[in-house]
C-alpha cells in the first residue's frame, strides 16, 4: 500500500496563454491523509490546480512539491495520483470488476495482485455485490463508488476528485456525502476535492481553500473560515452571509442597524467594522415579546423551505438581509427584528484573539 503524500503549493502560477494567468501565487500545504476542499466560483482555478497536481499541466512559475520533492520533471504516470473526474469516465463496455482492475492491468501488475487488490477496493467501497454488473446498469451513486475504487486500486499517493457529486440529484447528493467522507477516511489517502457546494466543504474537509480569480482568498479549517472570514468575499461565498457595516458600541458589542445590536467575539479598539450576518442570526420578534428596542424589517421575498420560511427584506438603516421564520409574512409590511438571543455575530477580516 502506497503511503499518502504531502502536497505543497509553493507560489504556484499557471497561464494557458502568455500574460493571462489563471492561477496566481497559490500557497498552501496539504498534510498526508488530509482532505482539502477547493471552493470558488467557476473559472477561479480549482480544476487547474488538480491538473497541476496530476502532472497534466506544469506550473508557469513556482514549485509543486510532493513529500518535499519538486514534481516539475516528474511525468503523470510516475506521480501515483488517482483522478476521479466529474463524469466518472467509466468504461461502458466493461463490468464493475474490470473497471476497477483497469489501472492495475495498465501497470502490468501480477494477476494474483490484481485480483487481491480489486477485491479489497470492492469491499472498501461496498460494491462487492456489483462486481459482475455492467456499469451501464448502475445508479449515479454506484457509478461514483466504482470510479473511486478504480482510482484507489493503484494505491495513489494523492486522490483528486473534481466535482464528484455534481452529476447526482440533490437528494442523492446529500445521502452520499457522508458515505463519501467515510470512504475517504477509511482509505487514508491524501485528497484534493473540488466543489461549488459549501455544505460539502463543511461536511468533508479538514481544510478549505477559497479561491477567486486564481488566488487563494483564505485557507483554513471549515470552522475558521466560518467564524473568522478573511474578507467579505469569503463570508459571502463560503458562509452564505450578508456583510454589513457595523458600529462598535462597547466591548464585544456592535450596532448593525437602529435598534439592532449584537455580541461579537472581538474586543479591540476598532470603532467601524464589518460583520457577517447569516440567515440564522436574525429573527422577527415573537408575538407577545417587547419590540420597543427592535429594528425594523420590510420583507421583499419569502420562500417556503419545508420547515419554515426564508425571508429576504430590507433591514431599515442597514441593507438587505435574510432570516428564517416559522410562518408566512406579508411582503411590504414592517416587522420588528432582532439578533437571536445568545447569538454571536462574526467580524469580517479580523483575527480572533
Amino acid at each position: 500500500m502506497t503511503v499518502a503524500a504531502s502536497v505543497v503549493f509553493d507560489h504556484i502560477f499557471y497561464a494557458y496563454a502568455p500574460g493571462r494567468p489563471v492561477v496566481e501565487d497559490v500557497c498552501f500545504e496539504v498534510q498526508p491523509g488530509e482532505i482539502v476542499v477547493l471552493v470558488g466560483p467557476s473559472g477561479c482555478g480549482k480544476s487547474t490546480l488538480l491538473r497541476l497536481v496530476a502532472g497534466l499541466l506544469i506550473p508557469t512559475a513556482g514549485r509543486l512539491l510532493m513529500d518535499g520533492n519538486d514534481t516539475g520533471a516528474l511525468p503523470p504516470d510516475r506521480r501515483l495520483v488517482g483522478w476521479v473526474p466529474q463524469s466518472y469516465a467509466l468504461f461502458e463496455h466493461l463490468n464493475v470488476r474490470d473497471n476497477v482492475a483497469f489501472g492495475l492491468r495498465m501497470h502490468r501488475a501480477p494477476r494474483q495482485e490484481i485480483a487481491r487488490r480489486v477485491n479489497e477496493m470492492l469491499d472498501l467501497c461496498r460494491i462487492t455485490e456489483l462486481a459482475d454488473r455492467p456499469v451501464t446498469q448502475l445508479s449515479g451513486g454506484q457509478r461514483q463508488r466504482v470510479a473511486i475504487a478504480r482510482a484507489l486500486a493503484v494505491s495513489p499517493r494523492v486522490l483528486l476528485l473534481d466535482e464528484p457529486l455534481a452529476a447526482l440529484d440533490p437528494q442523492l447528493r446529500a445521502a452520499i456525502r457522508a458515505d463519501l467522507q467515510a470512504l475517504l477516511r477509511a482509505s487514508g489517502v491524501t485528497t484534493l476535492f473540488v466543489t461549488h457546494d459549501q455544505v460539502e466543504a463543511l461536511a468533508i474537509a479538514d481544510h478549505v481553500a477559497v479561491l477567486r480569480a486564481g488566488r487563494v482568498e483564505q485557507f483554513g479549517t471549515p470552522q475558521t473560515l466560518w467564524q473568522s472570514p478573511a474578507n467579505p468575499f469569503v463570508a459571502e461565498f463560503f458562509g452564505g452571509a450578508t456583510v454589513l457595516p457595523a458600529q462598535r458600541v462597547g466591548p464585544n458589542r456592535v450596532r448593525l442597524a437602529p435598534g439592532v445590536e449584537a455580541c461579537t467575539s472581538l474586543d479591540d479598539h476598532a470603532t467601524a467594522l464589518h460583520v457577517a450576518v447569516r440567515a440564522g442570526d436574525l429573527e422577527i420578534v415573537p408575538d407577545g415579546e417587547s419590540a420597543a428596542h427592535a429594528g425594523r424589517l420590510v420583507p421583499t421575498a419569502s420562500e417556503f423551505t419545508g420547515d419554515g420560511f426564508k425571508v429576504t427584506g430590507e433591514l431599515i438603516g442597514a441593507g438587505t438581509v435574510t432570516l428564517l421564520h416559522d410562518r408566512p409574512v406579508v411582503l411590504g409590511h414592517t416587522y420588528p427584528v432582532r439578533v437571536r438571543p445568545g447569538r454571536t455575530i462574526c467580524v469580517v477580516g479580523q483575527n480572533q484573539r
